[in-house]
């Protein structure tokens, strides 16, 4: 059984994960300048944080683990929707 922290909690933590992912597109954004295909780019940015969280989650045996999951795994919507608003202002 997963346990769960309060829905406030959980709520809570996956805003800060959309939040981080954000500060993390811009952050590579300015960082990164070598040209990179954009599948490579999606499945990085959706993979890693998805597949490291769901693997947090599922192996918790505490609350504050599961929480810490749940913002892994919610880093990657938001790194992806920064990177798509920066590339649609973009004009690219």
């Amino acid at each position: 059984m997963i346990p769960l922290p309060r829905a406030s909690v959980l709520a809570g933590v996956m805003i800060i994960g959309v939040a981080l992912g954000m500060m993390a597109a811009l952050l590579a954004a300015v960082e990164v300048t070598a040209t990179v295909r954009p599948d490579v780019v999606i499945g990085l940015v959706i993979g890693v944080p998805g597949v490291l969280g769901m693997l947090m989650i599922l192996m918790s045996s505490r609350r504050w683990v599961t929480a810490v999951g749940a913002m892994i795994l919610a880093i990657g919507p938001g790194w992806f929707g920064a990177l798509t608003a920066i590339q649609v202002a973009s004009g690219v």
